[in-house]
């Protein structure tokens, strides 16, 4: 095991810097961040060249991204263009968008692996049915329309909720927000689980657990699930990186001070540092997911050994 990870750490380092790298060279080709600076009105010649100097942009892409990643290395993100450092900004969002993350993680284990089992176990029955066609329409419908209409209802019509979330952002005022972010991924993950639960139980292992006289809840929790739960766990552990880095849409709606928010704050206002600095971030959580989901695979099932 030791071995395993070790040699997957290993691999990540190319991935990683492919992978800032085509952001960084893609993040510069949005157009010129000194003259968003500047607002309407064209900047002169001095200062263009001074702010330029300033924040690096007149040396080669080549070597922006070679000192840049040599700063990320020590801890420095760089300077947005108001001044304030990109840590900062990374201090108060990512706490914010890891807890509406989690609260969306949460929907989509418990009711989409429930409403999956459930309809696996039950497959050609009406509730079969009936999960099937409401998680097509779920994923039919743009986050955005979910979110602005239970926004509407809950927050404006009803007064369930505050439309707006408060700066400090609390669980209890995320749960909607988490659920309609969730919402896409849940319905994959119910029809996902509801196809690897028809599967295997059909299979000659689960077969052989009945024929010895195990209770059915032993069989479905110790043998059928845990088998069945592997695509699935492959599925939440590249959607981690996703949701934070599609939360976007929702945080817009909520009025969320996340990681959505800054990173459209960023590309609006074409802040190259805070943008490649937050993708950065997620580009390096997105590979931790993928080694803790292969590392799960081990857990889920016994057969499975890493040498």
């Amino acid at each position: 095991m030791g071995r395993y990870v070790i040699r997957r750490l290993l691999q990540m380092i190319p991935v990683f810097f492919g992978a800032t790298l085509l952001i960084f060279l893609m993040v510069h080709v949005m157009g010129d961040p000194i003259a968003g600076l500047c607002g309407d009105r064209q900047c002169d010649p001095a200062t263009a060249a001074r702010l330029r100097a300033e924040f690096g942009l007149d040396q080669p892409v080549v070597r922006q991204y070679a000192t840049y990643m040599g700063n990320v290395f020590t801890g420095d993100f760089g300077t947005a263009f108001n001044g304030q450092q990109v840590t900062d900004l990374m201090g108060e969002a990512f706490p914010v968008t890891i807890r509406l993350t989690l609260v969306a993680i949460v929907f989509e284990i418990v009711i989409g692996i429930t409403l999956g089992v459930l309809t696996g176990l039950r497959r050609g029955r009406p509730v079969d049915t009936s999960v099937l066609v409401l998680s097509l329409v779920v994923i039919a419908v743009p986050t955005f329309v979910t979110g602005l209409l239970l926004q509407l209802l809950l927050g404006v019509e009803w007064g369930i909720i505050k439309p707006a979330v408060s700066p400090e952002a609390p669980v209890d005022e995320l749960i909607v927000p988490g659920l309609v972010l969730a919402s896409v991924s849940l319905a994959y993950i119910t029809r996902l689980t509801r196809t690897s639960i028809a599967e295997n139980a059909r299979s000659d292992y689960v077969r052989t657990a009945k024929a010895k006289g195990l209770p059915r809840r032993r069989v479905i929790t110790h043998h059928l699930l845990r088998n069945s739960l592997i695509p699935v766990v492959t599925f939440i552990g590249t959607d981690v990186g996703a949701l934070m880095g599609g939360a976007i849409v929702t945080e817009r709606i909520f009025n969320i001070h996340g990681v959505g928010y800054q990173l459209y704050q960023g590309i609006v206002r074409q802040n190259t540092q805070t943008v490649v600095g937050f993708v950065t971030v997620l580009v390096i959580v997105f590979l931790l997911a993928n080694l803790l989901v292969d590392l799960l695979y081990a857990v889920l099932d016994p057969r499975i050994r890493y040498a």
